[in-house]
């Protein structure tokens, strides 16, 4: 069964904005599935000025914590 977009359920989303990349914070179901958190990074690209999806990696000191209790108000979205 491929992925349909219009079964996956947003409950929960907040973005932090850094220096050239941001950090979105989410909570989903997907065909009223159980709730899953999805955390992913998207870098700004400077040429076009958009942004492009990345692996999240690491993180460094100063956006974990500032995601971190995001994360903590998306759990009790779940």
């Amino acid at each position: 069964m491929p992925y349909d977009q219009s079964l996956d359920v947003e409950t929960f989303k907040d973005v932090k904005e850094f220096d050239d990349t941001r950090i979105s914070i989410g909570v989903y179901s997907y065909n009223g599935g159980e709730k899953k958190l999805q955390i992913t990074r998207e870098n700004k690209n400077k040429v076009e000025e958009s942004w492009r999806y990345t692996k999240l990696g690491r993180m460094s000191k100063q956006e974990a914590q500032e995601v971190i209790p995001v994360m903590m108000k998306a759990i009790e979205n779940m």
